[in-house]
């Protein structure tokens, strides 16, 4: 199949890199500008463009594609691009930019999606951080044909995918994001023969993955230690949780929840202990022992070796930025 790819994170690149192995020709990528990032802020291309020009692939990375937004003649250009690409289906895993009607119609066979959960669950922008924060038991990667709505077309395929108990953010994109190359593999070939069969969602279990907010990093100790288990898992590696002890952030990469001792309880954030086990410290409902922790400017470090630089004494409090 002739295809014109939209995308733009590592999660995009897997997509495109199976597309290519399985001998689509991938007529047009399109892909964020390049950013600014690292400490210098160089500019950056995307995970998507640079396979596609390791590969000879055609790149356009437009601002918009709002004939009448804020960048018209971008839209315009693209516009072009996409009619000369005279592409049977357009496949599009984490663009970031919102298509357009006029997107939506060009390609013979529509544009499909590459969603990193269960549809109707998690719609948006965050559903592999979401499902984690959550506590699911599974997720998975849903092939939708797009529509105007968020994330509200139809289901073509599905696969589910169990989330093990150390699951972080990281480790789960990496799997979802393989599966999600696998799929739209087979859902051209299924396109190519007409075996493709659109399923509507269903109305009952819609949810919604907001974006992740770096504010959203900051540890509330009053939350019961489960939940905050989960958070720390859900944003590794972005944003990373944190917490302030003495001034300084310090960000918790592992943890795990523990039973409430017997005894009177102190107030949330405070350290009960800290040993080569871990630092635990008092939750709204249970204990954190946190196994993994990082000092501003620091590496990743087990408990042991962290608490050897970095003195978190049983009765310290530890709160939010001061």
């Amino acid at each position: 199949m002739k295809v014109i790819f939209a995308g733009t994170p590592e999660f995009a690149s897997a997509a495109l890199r199976q597309l290519h192995a399985a001998g689509h020709a991938v007529s047009l990528v399109l892909t964020q500008p390049d950013r600014p990032a690292g400490r210098g802020m160089k500019l950056q291309a995307s995970a998507v463009k640079r396979f596609a020009l390791d590969h000879g692939m055609p790149v356009a990375q437009p601002r918009s594609l709002r004939l009448d937004g804020r960048y018209p003649d971008d839209a315009a250009h693209a516009q072009a691009k996409i009619a000369a690409a005279d592409a049977d289906v357009m496949v599009v895993a984490a663009y970031g930019l919102i298509l357009p009607q006029w997107v939506l119609d060009m390609p013979r066979h529509g544009c499909l999606n590459i969603h990193a959960s269960l549809l109707p669950r998690w719609r948006g922008a965050a559903p592999i951080h979401r499902a984690i924060e959550a506590g699911d038991a599974e997720t998975g990667v849903t092939i939708m044909r797009m529509d105007a709505g968020l994330d509200t077309g139809d289901m073509l395929l599905a696969q589910r995918l169990p989330i093990a108990a150390d699951d972080t953010t990281a480790t789960l994109h990496d799997r979802l994001a393989a599966l999600g190359g696998r799929l739209i593999v087979e859902a051209l070939e299924l396109a190519a023969r007409g075996g493709l069969h659109p399923v509507p969602q269903p109305a009952e279990g819609v949810t919604y993955a907001h974006k992740i907010d770096k504010a959203e990093a900051e540890i509330d100790w009053r939350q019961d230690a489960a939940t905050i288990a989960r958070r720390i898992r859900a944003f590794d590696p972005f944003p990373g949780a944190t917490a302030h002890a003495g001034g300084e952030a310090v960000k918790f990469w592992a943890g795990v929840a523990e039973a409430q001792p017997p005894g009177a309880q102190p107030a949330p954030g405070t350290v009960l202990a800290a040993h080569a086990q871990g630092v635990r410290v008092q939750c709204g409902q249970g204990v954190l022992r946190a196994t993994t922790l990082q000092r501003a400017g620091g590496k990743r470090l087990p408990a042991v070796d962290f608490l050897r630089g970095f003195a978190l004494a049983p009765g310290l409090r530890l709160g939010a930025a001061p």
